[in-house]
């Protein structure tokens, strides 16, 4: 059979997950202007105009330059520098994704940027992600994924923080690296790095930034068990006179290993890694069998839903309702929930949706 028409609307009905989605960079516009105008940051916007706002985030992502793009978050830190903020937006981030169709989301933030005590921010943030989830009806579970910027010398604090809450907290899931990359790799926070692995942490770390495959590897190295992006692992690929995809050492031992890859195309787009999203990795790796999932990264700078970057790839590569069924499973799969969460969500939603759209 043919399957159901693959539509916007529908792939926007059908479950999905999400794995990586950085909370202060999914706020609404709209908050980030109600917010700045109640701590006086207005003066300080680029402008006050809705659209206008949303379009100067995008052109910041999209300025293929990540220093400028991290710039950006200036504001929407700002706008978060109280619990009450806080819990809001997350509250927030929880409902648009709900409303979006996402049945499972990790979402990330850096506790280190918010001028509260660690564990008040995280406090915050995860009851803001509860009473998104009970406004969605139980619809979607969120966990948590706490970062240390890369830039700065917190890292094992951070990585302590994850072990102590998430015996308080069963939201905190899981250690990143994030932030500026290319000159920070993970080989600077050994020590950090070391005591996530002592701990049993899970543990993820972005790597999309040059130097390439050098730091991806170094982020397997130091124990990574999902890379955050992985884009440029197709430098280590090429394809044969038959089109067939080789695969260099690094790339072979990522799909041997069943790796998981959190791609986000329209953000690896903008930040130059690849030329369009019809150039994007992530379908021709998905179809060689690599562990991949799609994301959106930062809803908000690059103008992106769940839904908007499925959609995308179907435009740019024509994937089907079982290739679209497939990321969706990889992601929660490779999730960081316990495993009888990752079960019962693909046993009883992802599965059954799915099948049902891949027969029409």
């Amino acid at each position: 059979m043919a399957g159901a028409p693959i539509t916007r609307e529908a792939i926007r009905s059908a479950p999905k997950a999400l794995l990586h989605d950085h909370l202060d960079g999914g706020l609404r516009v709209e908050t980030v202007l109600e917010l700045a105008d109640a701590i006086g940051w207005t003066p300080r916007l680029p402008t006050t105009d809705q659209e206008d706002l949303q379009a100067w985030f995008t052109a910041g992502a999209a300025s293929a330059d990540l220093l400028k793009y991290l710039a950006t978050f200036e504001h929407t830190l700002a706008v978060m520098q109280s619990a009450e903020n806080i819990r809001r937006v997350a509250r927030e981030a929880v409902e648009d994704l709900a409303a979006d169709g996402v049945v499972y989301a990790e979402i990330r933030f850096a506790p280190e940027l918010h001028a509260l005590a660690l564990e008040e921010v995280v406090d915050a943030v995860a009851a803001g992600v509860r009473e998104g989830e009970t406004a969605a009806g139980g619809r979607i579970e969120v966990n948590l994924i706490l970062c240390a910027m890369r830039t700065e010398q917190r890292s094992l604090e951070i990585a302590r923080l994850v072990d102590d809450m998430r015996s308080r907290e069963p939201k905190v899931v899981a250690f990143d690296l994030a932030g500026a990359e290319t000159g920070w790799p993970p080989s600077l926070h050994t020590e950090a790095l070391a005591f996530a692995r002592e701990r049993h942490l899970n543990i993820t770390i972005h790597a999309s930034e040059p130097p390439d495959l050098e730091l991806i590897s170094d982020a397997l190295a130091h124990g990574a068990h999902r890379i955050g992006h992985g884009v440029r692992l197709d430098r280590d690929t090429h394809r044969d006179e038959d089109g067939a995809l080789v695969l260099g050492p690094l790339a072979r031992h990522i799909l041997d290993r069943g790796i998981h890859l959190e791609m986000a195309p329209t953000c690896n787009t903008q930040i130059g890694a690849v030329p369009t999203v019809a150039d994007h990795p992530v379908i021709p790796f998905l179809r060689a069998g690599f562990n991949v999932g799609v994301n959106t990264d930062n809803r908000l700078m690059s103008a992106v839903s769940p839904t908007g970057e499925l959609w995308a790839l179907h435009e740019a590569c024509g994937i089907t309702w079982e290739e679209i069924g497939c990321l969706v499973e990889n992601a929660i799969a490779s999730s960081f929930a316990p495993l009888e969460t990752r079960r019962a969500i693909l046993d009883e939603v992802v599965r059954p949706a799915y099948a049902s759209l891949a027969e029409g």
